[in-house]
């Protein structure tokens, strides 16, 4: 146990701590003055994770559902869409959709995009389905397709990490549809760098310096546009 414990106190990896108390997740968002929240990963999937997306809900915290606050509303999803608001993400991989949205999963006549502009519809938010071609869907948008990936991002946790990025995103009052897209890219982006072999925590310390030579390209491009403006 002892080695654990410090094991746990170095990686930002391993869950520390359980929120004793779901079903004042509300509570704990206001205190936190939270602007968005990612809620799903390592809650396990239950009740308490139930009432905790549902506490979450009534604050102004945009939130990002992913893996056990999906599967915890299987036997619901009534519960769970009633409860969303418009910038709102969901993350599920196709084994989630199928759960959240059986119907929709099984019709043979419908492709990846046309199922989550389906579901989005439905859901009343943001759906990120999760894949090698990532959709990203929600009302009154045109549905994305994120193809900049790379296979070696099927990894343990690395869909946690994508999560984290929406609601990074989130946070800095980027709306739900534009945080998924943009997430997508930077995760895909991040995987393609990588490469092989690459495991979750990998995608966060890359990301300084993805970010950074993102930012000193659309620098370029500014200072070539103006330059061209001003020789026209």
């Amino acid at each position: 146990p002892s080695a654990l414990m410090v094991n746990a106190s170095a990686s930002t990896a391993v869950m520390v701590r359980r929120w004793a108390d779901p079903a004042a997740t509300d509570a704990l968002l206001e205190d936190l003055r939270a602007d968005a929240a990612v809620l799903g990963p390592a809650m396990g999937v239950g009740e308490g994770t139930r009432e905790a997306v549902v506490s979450a809900a009534r604050t102004d915290a945009a939130l990002v559902l992913d893996a056990d606050a999906l599967t915890s509303f299987e036997a619901a999803p009534e519960e769970l869409f009633a409860v969303l608001r418009p910038g709102d993400v969901l993350t599920p991989h196709p084994g989630e959709f199928r759960r959240l949205f059986p119907d929709i999963a099984a019709r043979e006549d419908m492709n990846r995009i046309e199922a989550a502009a389906m579901a989005a519809g439905r859901a009343g938010c943001c759906v990120l389905l999760k894949g090698p071609d990532t959709v990203i869907a929600a009302p009154g948008h045109l549905p994305v397709v994120n193809r900049h990936a790379s296979p070696a991002l099927a990894t343990a946790g690395s869909g946690d990490v994508l999560a984290g990025l929406i609601g990074g995103l989130a946070a800095q009052g980027v709306g739900g549809f534009d945080a998924a897209c943009a997430a997508a890219w930077l995760h895909g982006d991040c995987g393609l760098r990588l490469g092989t072999g690459l495991i979750a925590e990998d995608l966060a310390e890359i990301l300084p310096e993805r970010l950074g030579t993102l930012h000193r390209t659309m620098q370029r491009q500014r200072a070539l546009g103006h330059l061209i403006a001003h020789k026209s």
